[in-house]
């Protein structure tokens, strides 16, 4: 038993769990912020804040498919890579590593293509009216134009953890943030360049993160070494890159449809200013989900592990122990949404219409917050036992397959609050279906023990 096996076999599961979260935690947090800071300085652009932050609300959609096309390649890059040096075959983990930088370059380019030229349609689509096209047109263009910045700033910090490192990948997401941050406030309040100031901070923060990443190979730091021939496409590569990636792709591509389909609910029911509720609401969310996120990836290789040794009590008990931390999480973040609303959406914007709609919005929003640990947590159990099916089912479960259709049919009862009902009534039944699928797993060990 090497030291990694008796460590995840044998130690505490709380501090195992500690150990394993903590820098999952500060990865999402930072990863979230890139979002996050973009909204809370357009949403206080003098006169035009309210209107900027809807514009950005609409072009969320967007910025899910750019994600999911990085996901696509670099998670299906990173997990190969993986297993080609966990087989000792080196040579076809550094062709991947060329691959995936080919791959991000040809995908971005073709995105960007595809969403210049059909920008206004695509964003009419997702929810646009004459006044906020505008706005989202202007951020969305150069978001557009450093697509392959985008794509790659991901892949490449994925497979810099995949190749041995993710002590720098965690740097090098830090320096991108604060640079992001910094030049977000310099553009926006001291040049005045409003929205398109926000996006080409991004870009330019982006930009550095991929450059880094690039640097990293180039220069040999690196345990894998990088080559110009790597660089030319292999069919069987890709397929390879694509097979994994494919299902966090999938979920991606769902969210982004379920963005796009909210967005004109809510324009429907609530006018523009709804789509900017929605935008500050979904912020004030991601703080308290990407800690939990934070702890399932941590809690993954623990579950897995000790699964695989038929260590089932301490497969569970990491189970129940990811649970109650992320309740806790979830049950501060309720306290502040109910208790607090003007304070937090205050931060995204103080205008007296947007906030009106954005308070009621989220103390209806969430609800239910305190449970969804159970549901997040739940899937991501089954996946970290190898039950990939029922996870990809849980996880859709929440945010696609309940939350669709209570999206169109709510709102025909209760107008705009049906709309931010929505996810709470999809919560409720899919923490209590989770339950459920998770307590017959348990009871299955006894049958096997």
């Amino acid at each position: 038993m090497n030291r990694t096996e008796e460590t995840l076999g044998q130690l505490s599961i709380g501090k195992l769990l500690l150990k394993y979260s903590i820098p999952a935690i500060i990865g999402m947090m930072v990863n979230a912020l890139y979002n996050i800071v973009d909204r809370i300085f357009i949403g206080n652009i003098p006169s035009v804040g309210s209107l900027a932050i809807t514009g950005l609300g609409i072009t969320m959609p967007i910025i899910t498919i750019l994600l999911a096309f990085s996901m696509l390649i670099g998670i299906g890059a990173t997990t190969n890579i993986s297993i080609k040096l966990g087989q000792g075959k080196k040579e076809e983990a550094e062709k991947i590593i060329g691959n995936a930088i080919t791959l991000s370059l040809v995908v971005g380019v073709i995105l960007t293509v595809i969403g210049l030229l059909f920008e206004d349609s695509i964003l009419k689509a997702f929810g646009a009216s004459n006044e906020t096209l505008y706005y989202a047109k202007s951020y969305v263009s150069i978001i557009l134009f450093g697509s392959v910045f985008s794509i790659m700033a991901f892949v490449l910090n994925s497979t810099i953890r995949g190749d041995g490192n993710p002590r720098l990948s965690a740097i090098i997401m830090i320096v991108g943030c604060l640079i992001n941050i910094v030049l977000d406030a310099l553009f926006i309040f001291v040049f005045n360049m409003g929205i398109q100031g926000a996006a080409i901070a991004t870009v330019i923060s982006q930009m550095v993160t991929a450059v880094c990443g690039i640097l990293y190979y180039v220069r040999g730091n690196s345990n894998l070494v990088f080559k110009v021939a790597n660089l030319k496409l292999d069919k069987n590569i890709i397929k390879t890159i694509f097979s994994i990636g494919l299902s966090p792709f999938s979920m991606q591509l769902a969210t982004s449809l379920v963005q796009v389909i909210n967005n004109n609910a809510l324009r429907t029911y609530g006018g523009d200013l709804a789509i900017g509720a929605m935008a500050a609401i979904s912020s004030i969310m991601m703080v308290f989900l990407m800690p939990t996120f934070g702890i399932v990836q941590g809690a993954q290789p623990i579950i897995g592990f000790n699964y695989g040794k038929k260590q089932y009590d301490r497969a569970k008990k990491t189970y129940r122990l990811s649970v109650i931390a992320s309740t806790i999480i979830f049950l501060v973040g309720a306290f502040i949404i109910q208790v607090f609303p003007e304070a937090v959406v205050g931060l995204f914007n103080k205008g007296d219409k947007l906030m009106e709609i954005s308070v009621k919005g989220i103390r209806i929003y969430g609800l239910f917050l305190p449970l969804v640990s159970t549901s997040i947590v739940g899937s991501n159990y089954m996946q970290s036992i190898g039950k990939a099916k029922v996870s990809i089912f849980l996880s859709l479960l929440r945010q696609v397959i309940l939350l669709v259709p209570m999206i169109i049919v709510l709102p025909n009862y209760f107008g705009l609050n049906g709309v931010w009902l929505a996810q709470p009534v999809s919560d409720i039944i899919a923490v209590v279906i989770t339950a459920l699928v998770v307590e017959r797993e348990f009871k299955s060990y006894k049958t096997i023990d």
